[in-house]
């Protein structure tokens, strides 16, 4: 058992429930047995109690879409829009083995760890043909990390010559796509309340990715009861795109392949006009908003407060490293209410709405609300205790504020169904400089071939 005391809380319950000075207590089965104001109370058996004094505790933050291959290629390409950085990136990453992404995903996972992610996903789209296990190499690397993990089997089938931007070289065809995408469900999917590993079917956008992959993907999603994810309405060009080909805007188009509903959620949702927005809400489908890399990449200014309206469930992402290298969930709160007051004012969105995007928005994304997302008695204990008493964040008096607004918290101590991973700002499984030791040599053999 562990006993946190001392310590603000902000549980991000449906009533929005805090403690200026708080208590969380999480049992020996990972989950959580009671929260509440002041002291806790008397346990009796082993109890590890946690001094929170000075900081803040909240759910630990979901990473609603990440592309972990991408650490190997961090810094090239940058002052393109989304398809001139593209078009420069896959004939580098055409080129990686299931080496070079254990290593970047090592990194990656690392990284989102100590900015306070508990639970990640990542869509992993690119299978070069004697590049490995690749998948394997990610799922290896999360579980030595300790974090919980939701890869997605991604997969592109429409190459340069059939249309798309993809070169034809790092394609796959469809019916192979398929069968990988079945298998990896078939190896990898927990679907337990408890999961550490979930599995998701994500073609990779409408213009690597031809019709009948996105429409059977979608039938293979629902007959295996996994959820579904794919890039939209990023850009303008992926705007004229899909009016030039489909006739139709990207959500039409993914409405009539049955791509809309609420085991769907869909990375960025930048370029939505009003009809879209309500269709999303309509169908409850989510969206994984990624400020930073839209503002990396140009792609503009995600329309949240209005998404946040009509009742889309919403997340957060920090997209792959090579789009937005900072790759921090926690600084991703203050960049979310950034952009959102850039396009609504300052009333469009407060920090405890950033907040809520970055746990029970991203645990609605993934569908595991019921278990994630929020600190309450009965959930898994993911959590995060945040350190808010140094200089960066003195005179800050609301703690929550402190977070959101502040520069990023260190990280006290992190629970993944309550076992540790993170504490005093340290990796608990892994070594951060072999990490980076790591990373460095995989980003150096890959741009060397």
């Amino acid at each position: 058992m562990i006993l946190i005391e001392n310590a603000a809380v902000a549980t991000v319950d449906a009533a929005g429930t805090e403690y200026a000075d708080g208590h969380v207590v999480v049992g020996d089965d990972g989950r959580i047995v009671t929260v509440g104001s002041g002291h806790a109370g008397r346990f009796h058996g082993s109890v590890r109690r946690v001094d929170g004094t000075g900081c803040l505790v909240t759910p630990g933050l979901i990473n609603t879409h990440h592309h972990l291959y991408q650490w190997a290629t961090r810094g090239l390409a940058q002052d393109e829009t989304l398809f001139g950085w593209l078009t420069m990136l896959y004939p580098i990453w055409g080129r990686i083995d299931a080496e070079t992404v254990g290593a970047a995903a090592g990194a990656g996972l690392g990284w989102l760890a100590l900015s306070g992610c508990t639970t990640s996903l990542d869509h992993h789209y690119v299978f070069p043909r004697d590049g490995g296990d690749v998948l394997a190499a990610e799922i290896e690397a999360a579980q030595r990390i300790g974090l919980r993990f939701h890869p997605t089997r991604g997969s592109m089938d429409l190459g340069e010559s059939q249309g798309g931007l993809p070169p034809d070289h790092v394609v796959e065809e469809t019916d192979a796509a398929l069968a990988a995408t079945e298998a990896a469900i078939d190896r990898w999917h927990d679907p337990s309340p408890e999961s550490l590993l979930r599995v998701g079917v994500a073609p990779c956008s409408p213009f690597s990715v031809t019709s009948r992959l996105m429409r059977e993907a979608a039938d293979l999603a629902r007959r295996r009861g996994v959820r579904l994810h794919t890039h939209l309405a990023e850009t303008a060009d992926e705007e004229d795109f899909c009016r030039e080909k489909f006739g139709c805007t990207p959500v039409e188009y993914a409405e009539s392949l049955g791509w809309l509903g609420d085991d769907v959620w869909l990375a960025h949702g930048v370029h939505l006009d009003d009809a879209a927005v309500a269709r999303l809400g309509a169908t409850g489908t989510g969206v994984a908003h990624c400020p930073s890399s839209n503002a990396r990449l140009g792609a503009g200014l995600a329309r949240v407060r209005d998404l946040l309206d009509a009742g889309v469930p919403v997340g957060l992402g920090v997209d792959g490293s090579a789009s937005q290298e900072a790759a921090h969930l926690g600084e991703e709160l203050r960049q979310a209410l950034y952009v959102a007051r850039l396009r609504g004012g300052p009333a469009a969105l407060t920090a405890r709405e950033s907040l809520r995007m970055g746990t029970i928005g991203g645990a609605r994304c993934l569908g595991r609300q019921d278990d994630l997302g929020s600190l309450e008695a009965g959930k898994l204990a993911d959590l995060v205790l945040w350190r808010l008493d140094g200089l960066g964040h003195e005179g800050i008096a609301d703690k929550v504020a402190a977070l959101v607004f502040g520069p990023a918290a260190p990280v006290e101590l992190a629970l993944v169904g309550g076992r540790p991973v993170v504490e005093r700002g340290e990796l608990v499984h892994a070594d951060a400089e072999a990490l980076a030791r790591g990373a460095r040599r995989a980003a150096s053999r890959l741009r060397k071939n």
